[in-house]
């Protein structure tokens, strides 16, 4: 793999990973056994076969669960640290042959890039759980699974478009979760004022 196709997989796939990890490591272990991509360094561990069905049945749990109002964002707690872990050593094993002066700041940056899709995309389910009207969850949760299969999609047929596509949602995020904790912040103050109002007097005090 050139360096172009090597830098969209790992900021494509670290990006992914913060939104559906388990999606996106069973894909990249399926395209790898599909001779689709050449997954780098110890990062064609993730096309061992019990890696891969392992992958694939937490990714049917995920969709599932993801699709439920309020427990999603309870699993996007549980995997606060899970995610960005991943991004991480999808980046440390795939530098494996760079030795640890590039594997640490790859990983870094391969973290920094699940980190903040997964803050994102956590930060926007509770707005959409907590607003008045909130959108569906399913169309929500649906519209991250295009997400993902489309930057896994570009990943093999036209790194460069997926690397561009990467960076600018990247850029977008940052953007989007200062928006989110506005949001959420507005909402929580007005529920809490609510609540506030709804108390006798005695308890106020």
């Amino acid at each position: 793999m050139d360096a172009v196709s090597n830098l969209a997989l790992l900021l494509g796939g670290s990006w992914a990973s913060g939104i559906r990890m388990y999606a996106t490591m069973a894909g990249l272990g399926i395209m790898h056994r599909m001779h689709l991509v050449t997954l780098p360094g110890d990062s064609q561990v993730l096309a061992n076969p019990l890696i891969i069905l392992g992958a694939a049945v937490l990714a049917v749990v995920e969709f599932a669960a993801d699709k439920i109002p309020y427990f999603d964002s309870v699993w996007d707690s549980v995997h606060t640290f899970i995610r960005p872990v991943g991004g991480a050593a999808l980046g440390y094993m795939a530098t494996s042959g760079l030795g640890p002066v590039a594997q640490v700041p790859v990983a870094m940056l391969c973290g920094g890039a699940a980190l903040e899709a997964h803050v994102a995309k956590a930060t926007a389910r509770v707005a959409i759980n907590t607003s008045p009207e909130p959108v569906s969850n399913i169309v929500t949760s649906t519209g991250e699974d295009a997400l993902v299969v489309t930057i896994l999609y570009f990943i093999v047929r036209h790194p460069v478009i997926a690397t561009i596509i990467v960076i600018v949602l990247i850029a977008l995020t940052v953007l989007l979760i200062w928006a989110l904790f506005k949001f959420v912040k507005k909402v929580f103050r007005f529920f809490f004022r609510k609540k506030e109002e709804g108390k006798p007097a005695a308890e106020k005090k």
